[in-house]
Order: C-alpha cells, then sequence, then structure tokens
C-alpha cells in the first residue's frame, strides 16, 4: 500500500490523544485508571498506534475484540495488560497463556472449559469475569429474575483459571429518559451488590470496571479501578447531538481525504451516476472524487445533501455514490481541478465537516462510520 496521500488517505494526528486522554482524567475520580478501548484497528484509527501514544499517557491496561487483535498488539511490543472483552474459541486458548492475555469469561461453562485446558497443560489462565446486569448479551446472568451469583463465585475458586478482575456494561447510559436513567442506576446497583457478594464469600473480586465512553460522560462519579473510554480519546462521542451531563473539550484526532480526479460541465438535464436519480436542474459542474463505498463512504449518503470541503467550501454529494468514486456538485467554487484535496472529515480553510453529521446523513453512529474506514485507506499519522 502506498502511505501517501495519492488517492484517498486518512490523517490521525496522535499528538492531540495526550489531550483527550487529559480531558476524561478531569472527569473521573483519582482513584480511577483508564483502560484504553483500541479494538476494531482502535475504530479505524489504527490499533498499535493509538495504544503507544495512550502507553506515553500512561495508559497500562487496554481492551481489544479478539485475540487476534490482542496477538497483534503483542507483536508490535505492546507490553501492558490486554483483555480480551469477547469470545475466544478453543483451539485459541493457548494463545492466552503464550502471550499473557486476560480473558472475558463469557458464562460459566466456557469458564469451565478454559480451567480443563489449564489444568491439562499445566497453565493458569487469567480472566475477567463479565457480569450481566442488563445488557443480555454475553455474561454471567445477574439481574433480578435470575441472578447466578454461584456461577460467578465458582469461577473465582477455579485452580487453572485466576480471575483477577470483573466488570458490566452499559446498555442505556448515553439516554437521559426517565426509564433508562432508572435502568442504569439499577445496573449500578446489581454491579455493586455482585461485589460485595464476592467480597463476602471471601474473594477479592480485583479489577472492576463498568464505565464505557457515556458511562464517563454521564457517571463520572462513580469509583471502579477503570474506566473504558474508546471513541473519547479519539476526540468524539457517538453522536454529538446526544445531551452529555459534563463538558469536556475533546479533539477529533481523524481527517478524511481524496482527490478529484476529474472536472467536467454537464447540461441542464443531465443525470448523474448509476440510476440517474440526479438531474441537474440547471448547468452544473460537477468533480470526481477518488473515493466511495468501498473506502468506507457509506452508499446510504447519496443524494442526501451530505457537504464536503473543496478550497474551504462546501460542495454537496450528488448522484449515486460508486464503489471507488462520488462526484460533487461544485458550481460556484473557482478553479476546481483535478489533484485537489476534498475533505470528507475534518478542516479546510475555516470551515469544518464533521464524522457527526456523516453519521447522521446516514443513520447510524460514529462508531460503525469511523470503524468503517476501509483498511485499503491509508492511515497517515502525525505526531
Amino acid at each position: 500500500m502506498l502511505m501517501s496521500e495519492s488517492r484517498a488517505w486518512a490523517e490521525v494526528d496522535l499528538s492531540l490523544i495526550a489531550h483527550n486522554v487529559e480531558e476524561v482524567r478531569k472527569l473521573i475520580p483519582k482513584t480511577s485508571k483508564i483502560m484504553g478501548i483500541v479494538k476494531a484497528n482502535a475504530y479505524g484509527h489504527g490499533d498499535v498506534e493509538c495504544a503507544r501514544a495512550l502507553q506515553e499517557c500512561g495508559v497500562d491496561f487496554f481492551g481489544v475484540s479478539s485475540v487476534d487483535e490482542a496477538v497483534r498488539l503483542r507483536e508490535n511490543g505492546i507490553e501492558s495488560r490486554i483483555l480480551i472483552l469477547g469470545y475466544t474459541p478453543p483451539c485459541h486458548f493457548h494463545l492466552l497463556s503464550e502471550h499473557h492475555l486476560i480473558q472475558t469469561l463469557v458464562n460459566l461453562a466456557y469458564a469451565r472449559k478454559l480451567d480443563a485446558y489449564g489444568k491439562d497443560n499445566n497453565c493458569t489462565i487469567l480472566a475477567h469475569a463479565k457480569a450481566d446486569t442488563g445488557m443480555n448479551r454475553i455474561g454471567v446472568t445477574l439481574q433480578d429474575h435470575e441472578y447466578h451469583i454461584e456461577e460467578i463465585l465458582e469461577m473465582y475458586a477455579m485452580r487453572h483459571v485466576h480471575v483477577c478482575g470483573i466488570f458490566s456494561h452499559f446498555s442505556v447510559s448515553d439516554s437521559h429518559t426517565p426509564d433508562d436513567l432508572a435502568f442504569t442506576k439499577h445496573q449500578i446497583e446489581l454491579f455493586d451488590k455482585v461485589l460485595e457478594d464476592i467480597r463476602k464469600a471471601g474473594f477479592d473480586p480485583g479489577v472492576t470496571h463498568l464505565q464505557n465512553s457515556y458511562g464517563i460522560l454521564n457517571y463520572p462519579q462513580l469509583q471502579y479501578d477503570y474506566v473504558r473510554p474508546g471513541l473519547l480519546y479519539m476526540g468524539v462521542t457517538s453522536d454529538d447531538e446526544i445531551k452529555i451531563n459534563t463538558a469536556p473539550d475533546f479533539k477529533p484526532i481523524l481527517s478524511l481525504k481524496a482527490n478529484v480526479s476529474m472536472v467536467k460541465q454537464i447540461r441542464e438535464g443531465d443525470t448523474v451516476s448509476y440510476g440517474r436519480h440526479f438531474k441537474a436542474k440547471r448547468a452544473t459542474k460537477v468533480a470526481s472524487v477518488s473515493i466511495g463505498y468501498a473506502d468506507g463512504i457509506p452508499r446510504l449518503l447519496s443524494n442526501q445533501g451530505l457537504e464536503v470541503l473543496v478550497h474551504g467550501q462546501r460542495a454537496k454529494i450528488i448522484g449515486n455514490i460508486c464503489m471507488d468514486q462520488l462526484m460533487l456538485d461544485v458550481t460556484g467554487i473557482d478553479d476546481v481541478k483535478e489533484g485537489d484535496v476534498v475533505v470528507l472529515i475534518g478542516e479546510q480553510g475555516e470551515e469544518r465537516v464533521s464524522v457527526d453529521a456523516m453519521s447522521r446523513a446516514s443513520h447510524t453512529i460514529n462508531n460503525e462510520t469511523l470503524t468503517c474506514i476501509a483498511s485499503r485507506v491509508p492511515r497517515i499519522y502525525k505526531k
């Protein structure tokens, strides 16, 4: 891959991570630390590069989704603790011990498999128990209708699995409706009850963590050992129109850019792109841009009026977005030519276009938009 500004590329300013980490630290208790979530290639930003930058900020714990993501960090020199937040198949259990990784216990049956593996291979697997307090995804059910604390205690008593922590996950910490506020409050109460019951049984719960990004923003006062920011250290939230209870000064670290490949004039009544869904209402100057849905620009944005920047001015996407290209109406923008830089996320001149606008126009959240920036788009890192 050409790691250059040649067709379409993303620029990632790693120097801003330190600022964003400090903004998170301002919100949380001084006794809480940060677990940097770098899953999904750090939400498209570059897992190894972001992990290195986070380490320089004093972050000493990382979260990933899978064992291959964890091994990639290890192979690139990340020696801090790494928690695999998801499932690791038994055929890869050996990687957990070989690379000193911490595995999430998705349920009791899974923990028993890990314990049996440890016994058969004369090793101890590090793990965090997952408490399902209402997400109803992975984890031991610990809710009002089913409260299986005995399963958690069996995990802590295992001889070849060392449970060195426990966590849960908020479902609606981004919501301020009365019902959702009550639900989140009850999740906190359930998690605290689990910790109390573990201690009553004579076990040390180990490292405790509950807050995801919106848990940090809306419930910063909670006192657990770690918080789990993902998008926050990248300078964005899931949607900047979602109300939050705090006012951090985050700075986005990613910009997405591409080149103009050609400019042409079309007549009134001419159509643009597949399906002929855009018909010019006047003579129009059209710029073709070398980025498309195979690069991560949602096809759903076609003809939605989304604006990008050319020469520091706003231009609308017109016609259906193609696999490798999209078209802009640049009528009224002077001297647009081949090779000009188009900004799809970021700043140009005095104007700025946000990932939030792109996500809302495609009916999704920034988490998805950023992780969908394709691997064929080079990331160019600035420090």
